[in-house]
């Protein structure tokens, strides 16, 4: 990824399941605490957190784990 995401973009991603889409939720540029797990992030290296369409489960991808759906007219 190289543009830097905005909240409500659709993106991809991928999970032990296969390929999921969902929408970016937050920027995340500090360390976190999500659910229990440590995020490591900085405004170099940002995470993303993201909801998934199927589930409705939010997760946190790093920004280059995450590509953005581009609508084609």
């Amino acid at each position: 990824m190289s543009h830097r995401l905005k909240t409500g973009d659709r993106v991809t991603w991928n999970t032990p399941e296969g390929m999921t889409t969902g929408t970016v939720v937050r920027r995340i540029i500090r360390d976190t605490e999500l659910d229990g797990h440590i995020v490591a992030a900085s405004k170099d290296d940002p995470y993303y957190e993201v909801e998934s369409e199927q589930t409705g489960q939010h997760a946190v991808q790093p920004a280059d784990g995450l590509e953005k759906v581009v609508h084609k007219h």
